[in-house]
């Protein structure tokens, strides 16, 4: 029986997206698919008939580029399929195209709003009895998705900030001014990067001092104090805050900030935390303040990426064609780690995961809420391990051109 297959990618890039989409590639060649078609801009693409044959990639040199490029090869999108009972116009009109390229398997690369179009894409699928299997493959910064111990992209994105993070406190260090550092770190409700910044603690040096995250209430007047306290022995002091970090009663904390606004999920988009209390201590303690704002710089820094997470971003992708080839289908593959730390990969039922968010522990956010534990660190640790080599041309890297989504 002919076996094409097709794979798109959507949301935020990450610097293993490509990876996983290298391996997905990899794997269906190796099964004999006959064609691995790539949808250009994720699911919108797919409805305004822009996809490509990837048979470019068979060629293992073209693989081993594809992996170390960062963001999305494939281009990305922010569309929400409707509910299937409200408008089934968009998935008629994406059957039948699966229909006419005879795909017998469809892999979808996303966070938590790509397991959404998985889960009603298989949804669908089941309710007119199309034999397509349909997976979910993981990806995003923020670690957020259900089910899976961690996700592709984040182990490279921890690593940047924990890198980041080291470089700034050196920064920091070298006047004999009383100065607090602030940086602003990417979670609108999870904090899993701003954690990562403890990371960058080592023998000498226990920066950054205080840690803010989303999954516990904010207090202005217990970080100021923090603060004060830590200015009696050290006149340097390091911060690190999520940007979705909120008070009491469950206002961010840039709420009113009017750059403030939303994407088309809903979710809103964060500008200002740092800013604020960059004011705050300020006018609060009359010292040198300044605040840094990673923002998209920790996305896809392939220049300091985890070979651990492209690696595993890899198998991944080789994983959910296996598993799609066993008959599986409105699934989400997901890692899951034993207790003497080993990885290993299963399937979850996309409608478990679709539209959940993955926070951190409170057990292992400390009791002050201004710091995370050794749980924590022991848990992130192993993600952000080992150096990806690059080519480089003109003293910049060399990767894949991606003169088509122009």
């Amino acid at each position: 029986m002919k076996k094409n297959c097709m794979v798109g990618q959507s949301g935020g890039p990450t610097a293993a997206i490509n990876a996983s989409l290298a391996g997905v590639i990899e794997e269906a060649y190796k099964q004999g698919f006959e064609h691995v078609y790539g949808l250009k801009n994720g699911i919108q693409g797919l409805l305004e008939d822009t996809y490509f044959d990837l048979n470019v990639f068979k060629d293992q040199d073209k693989r081993n580029a594809l992996k170390c490029t960062p963001a999305m090869y494939l281009g990305s999108c922010r569309y929400k399929l409707p509910e299937i009972d409200e408008d089934k116009r968009p998935y008629e009109k994406i059957f039948e195209i699966f229909n006419t390229l005879q795909i017998t398997d469809f892999f979808y690369i996303g966070g938590n709003d790509s397991m959404d179009t998985v889960m009603k894409l298989s949804s669908y699928a089941r309710m007119i009895d199309a034999p397509i299997h349909i997976i979910g493959i993981p990806k995003t910064i923020d670690n957020d998705l259900m089910g899976t111990d961690h996700t592709p992209g984040f182990g490279s994105a921890a690593k940047y900030v924990a890198c980041s993070m080291l470089e700034i406190i050196h920064d920091s260090m070298i006047y004999k001014v009383k100065s607090v550092t602030i940086v602003e770190i990417m979670g609108r409700n999870a904090g899993w990067l701003t954690a990562a910044s403890a990371l960058a603690r080592n023998s000498h040096q226990v920066a950054p001092d205080l840690i803010y995250l989303p999954e516990v209430p904010f207090d202005t007047d217990a970080f100021l104090d923090h603060i004060r306290e830590l200015f009696k022995t050290r006149r340097n002091i390091i911060i690190a805050v999520s940007e979705g970090i909120r008070d009491r009663q469950g206002r961010f904390l840039d709420e009113d900030s009017s750059y403030t606004s939303k994407d088309v999920f809903g979710h809103v988009l964060h500008s200002g935390t740092g800013k604020i209390l960059e004011n705050l201590v300020r006018d609060t303690f009359h010292c040198k303040v300044r605040s840094i704002e990673l923002n998209v710089l920790q996305r896809c820094a392939m220049h300091i990426a985890s070979k651990t997470d492209l690696d595993e971003a890899q198998w991944i992708g080789q994983e959910a064609v296996k598993a799609a080839l066993e008959g599986k289908t409105e699934r989400m593959m997901g890692f899951v780690r034993n207790p003497q730390g080993k990885i290993s990969i299963t399937d979850f039922d996309v409608h478990a995961i679709a539209n959940k968010e993955k926070r951190i522990p409170l057990e292992w956010i400390s009791p002050d809420h201004h710091d995370i534990t050794n749980e924590l660190y022991e848990y992130l640790y192993p993600l952000i391990q080992g150096e990806v080599t690059l080519d480089y041309q003109n003293g910049v890297p060399c990767y894949l051109d991606i003169s088509h989504l122009m």
